[in-house]
């Protein structure tokens, strides 16, 4: 693995409530991390929490903020690119799959679904707070940055003629993976990464991007610890 850098907000919480009538008693130690807490009644959790089973808990958290030119990378280092991702859920599927792969960082390029969406949060089981995330606004410039750390990368592209068993995987890699309809922009396409595929045995043309990138996060972290 490479060097995370660290992020410009420390993650902690900027608001805490808590609604004793739904069972919540030991608070203390979400308190010590709040900077205000506050206590709730059940009309009021009712209203502010988006599920129909509320816990009693609700927070405010800042997502963290990463500066691309503070990574430090290695042979083992491993990156997500997502590219034009549409939908919240996706995105924070994503997310929990690269906390999962050990990735140093996830990318986002022509981004749709914002990292701060609430359904992002809930499906990324909170780790969009704890998984470096980095954001370019043009493609090439997100493509020169992998380039001048030395990434390997593979765009995954269904109608690639190479499955994505055939990498070694021995230096530092990253995947690309496009958008639900549209798949990868062509400006990746323009840069001449390798084209990586994994192959459609039943009468799908293509998985959900999330399985997808756990399918090629997985099998490049398998490669580079031995398993």
């Amino acid at each position: 693995m490479g060097t995370r850098p660290p992020a410009d907000h420390v993650h902690h919480l900027e608001a805490f409530f808590w609604c004793p009538e739904a069972g919540i008693s030991d608070v203390d130690r979400y308190a010590e991390r709040a900077e205000e807490l506050y206590r709730i009644s059940e009309k009021l959790l009712a209203r502010l929490s988006r599920k129909n089973r509320p816990d009693g808990l609700i927070s405010i958290a800042r997502v963290p903020e990463w500066r691309p030119q503070a990574f430090r990378f290695s042979d083992r280092s491993l990156v997500l690119v997502a590219d034009g991702v549409e939908y919240a859920g996706n995105l924070g599927t994503l997310i929990r799959t690269a906390d999962a792969a050990n990735v140093d960082c996830l990318v986002l390029t022509s981004r749709r679904a914002r990292p701060t969406h609430p359904a992002v949060y809930s499906a990324s089981r909170g780790t969009v707070l704890s998984t470096p995330i980095v954001e370019f606004d043009d493609i090439p410039a997100a493509a020169a940055w992998l380039r001048s750390h030395r990434f390997r990368v593979h765009l995954a592209d269904p109608a690639a003629t190479g499955t994505y068993r055939v990498p070694r995987y021995d230096g530092p890699t990253a995947f690309v993976v496009g958008s639900e309809g549209a798949g990868l922009s062509r400006a990746w396409h323009a840069e001449g990464f390798d084209a990586v595929s994994i192959p459609m045995l039943g009468q799908a043309d293509s998985l959900n991007v999330a399985l997808s990138a756990g399918i090629l996060l997985f099998e490049a972290r398998a490669r580079k610890e031995g398993w």
